[in-house]
C-alpha cells in the first residue's frame, strides 16, 4: 500500500501547482534497436527537470504510438511508473502521443497569473481580464497537455504528421536521419491550422545535464527553425490561452503543446 501511495502523492504535489510547469514525455533512450524495450516517463516540472508522473488511464483521453501509417492505442496500467513501457517491434520513427484531461488551478492573487501569462507570451492579459469583468483574485484556470516525443527505432526512417490534437507541434525534420545543419524545423498548430507569430520555448539539455532556455517564434505559416547540437536533448513548448466556456467555473483555459526529441552524435 505504501508503494502505491508514494507515487500518487508525488503526482499530487508536482502537478497541482500548474502555473508555468511544463509537461513532457521523456524516453529513457531516444534511440533503441528494433526489438528492444522502449521505456518513457511522463514528467512535469521546470527547465526540463521534473518528477515522473503516474499513468492514470482515466486522466489520459488519448495515449498512442504512431509508426508510419499505423496508430497503436496505448492503455498502460493505472499507477505505472515509468508510464510507458513496450517493445519497439517495428523500425522507424516512433511518435509517442499523450493528452491529458483538464486540470484546474486556482489563482489567489493576480500577480501569479500575470507572471504566467508574461512567461508564455500572452500579451495584454490584464486589459483582456478587466474587459471581461473578471476578479483579480480567487479565480480559476483549467489546463490540458498535448505532447509528443520522437523516438528512433532501428534505422528510424519516417516522419511525423498531424494527429488532430487541439494544439500540437509537427516535426518537419526527422532528427535521427535528416541533415540538421539548418536546424530542426517544426510547425505549430492550433485547431488544425498553423499558429503564426507564436512563441516557442526551447529547453536544451547538454550531455553534462545543464539546461539552457531559448525562445523562437513561428513564421507566417506556423514554422519555427530550432538550432540544435549533437548529443543534446530538446523540449519545445508553446501555450494557447483562451477564455473558458461561460458554463464552467474556470474563467481561462490554457492548452500546452510539447515536443521532445534528441539529436544523435553521428
Amino acid at each position: 500500500m505504501f508503494r502505491i501511495l508514494v507515487p500518487l502523492l508525488c503526482l499530487m504535489f508536482s502537478a497541482a501547482p500548474g502555473l508555468s510547469h511544463e509537461f513532457w514525455i521523456e524516453p529513457n533512450e531516444y534511440q533503441v534497436e528494433t526489438g528492444a524495450e522502449l521505456v518513457a516517463d511522463l514528467r512535469v516540472g521546470e527547465r526540463f527537470e521534473g518528477a515522473s508522473q503516474v499513468f492514470f488511464p482515466d486522466r489520459a483521453p488519448r495515449s498512442e504510438i504512431r509508426v508510419g501509417d499505423e496508430i497503436r492505442p496505448y492503455t498502460g496500467r493505472m499507477g505505472d511508473i515509468p508510464a510507458i513501457r513496450l517493445v519497439a517491434d517495428t523500425p522507424g520513427l516512433w511518435v509517442l502521443v499523450h493528452e491529458t484531461s483538464p486540470s484546474t488551478v486556482k489563482y489567489k492573487e493576480w500577480q501569479k497569473f500575470a507572471d504566467f501569462a508574461a512567461h508564455k507570451d500572452i500579451p495584454d492579459i490584464e486589459a483582456w481580464h478587466i474587459a471581461r469583468g473578471l476578479p483579480r483574485q480567487d479565480f480559476f484556470e483549467t489546463y490540458t497537455r498535448h505532447v509528443k516525443a520522437l523516438v528512433g527505432v532501428g534505422a528510424a526512417a519516417g516522419g511525423d504528421g498531424e494527429t488532430g490534437m487541439e494544439t500540437e507541434f509537427i516535426a518537419l525534420t526527422n532528427p535521427y536521419t535528416d541533415d540538421l545543419s539548418g536546424g530542426m524545423r517544426v510547425r505549430l498548430l492550433y485547431q488544425g491550422k498553423p499558429r503564426p507569430d507564436a512563441q516557442v520555448e526551447i529547453f536544451d539539455r547538454a550531455p553534462d545535464g545543464t539546461v539552457s532556455v531559448h525562445l523562437a517564434r513561428t513564421d507566417t505559416v506556423g514554422i519555427a527553425s530550432v538550432p540544435v547540437a549533437p548529443g543534446h536533448d530538446y523540449l519545445l513548448d508553446a501555450v494557447v490561452l483562451r477564455p473558458a466556456p461561460e458554463a464552467e467555473r474556470a474563467v481561462w483555459q490554457s492548452l500546452w503543446a510539447g515536443l521532445s526529441f534528441a539529436v544523435p552524435i553521428r
